[in-house]
């Protein structure tokens, strides 16, 4: 994946430790989710607090990110446009993307931590609100 901000298997820590220490509302960066085997995490500082929003990937090459139930799905031909929309004030996230953290290296040779699925849960994720 060659975007910027794509961590690949950051762990949720570093991602954390990461957006923290740049500290600006609305820093943001992708990785891969430690508990949804293929899925993206959308992870965005708001008031020294990181919420995390997952992203799957559907048919066709399609992105889809979570959201609440009843909320009508959005679904974007790719990651860039998904960014792009959720930059914009207003949009169903706690903030709107404003300065995208960038990787230090173009490699993602990071090993993959051997994660089990019951350290994760549905509360460490938030969804896209109307």
């Amino acid at each position: 994946m060659d975007l910027p901000y794509y961590h690949g298997p950051l762990t949720k820590r570093d991602c954390e430790i990461l957006l923290l220490k740049e500290g600006a509302d609305g820093n943001f960066l992708l990785r891969d989710s430690e508990s949804v085997p293929g899925a993206l995490c959308l992870c965005v500082l708001f008031r020294n607090f990181v919420y995390t929003y997952r992203i799957f990937r559907e048919r066709h090459g399609y992105y889809k990110i979570q959201t609440l139930e009843g909320t009508p799905k959005q679904i974007f031909p790719s990651l860039k446009e998904l960014i792009s929309k959720f930059e914009k004030p207003n949009q169903g996230l706690v903030v709107h993307l404003s300065k995208p953290i960038k990787r230090s290296s173009p490699s993602l040779r990071r090993r993959r931590l051997k994660v089990k699925l019951d350290e994760n849960n549905d509360d460490d994720y938030v969804n896209v609100l109307p």
